[in-house]
């Protein structure tokens, strides 16, 4: 069955939504994902955890926490 995970990471340019796509394309077991500019929210879809997620893209620099935590970026 797949997770849904709902990130809110800070998308402040074209090169952070590069960087960040590029990351999550390499997650293995991924269905979909999407990348929200608007509300800075990554969503993934697949046999992924939020943890997996989330030390994926602290690896290339960005801080990401589950949508539901809501901190400011």
């Amino acid at each position: 069955m797949a997770n849904v995970v709902e990130l809110k990471v800070g998308l402040h340019c074209d090169e952070c939504i590069k960087k960040i796509l590029k990351a999550i394309k390499k997650i293995e077991d991924i269905e979909t994902y999407d990348v929200d500019t608007q509300l800075n929210k990554v969503t993934v879809t697949g046999n992924v955890t939020t943890e997996e997620v989330i030390k994926v893209l602290h690896k290339i620099g960005k801080q990401a926490c589950n949508w539901d935590q809501q901190s400011s970026y």
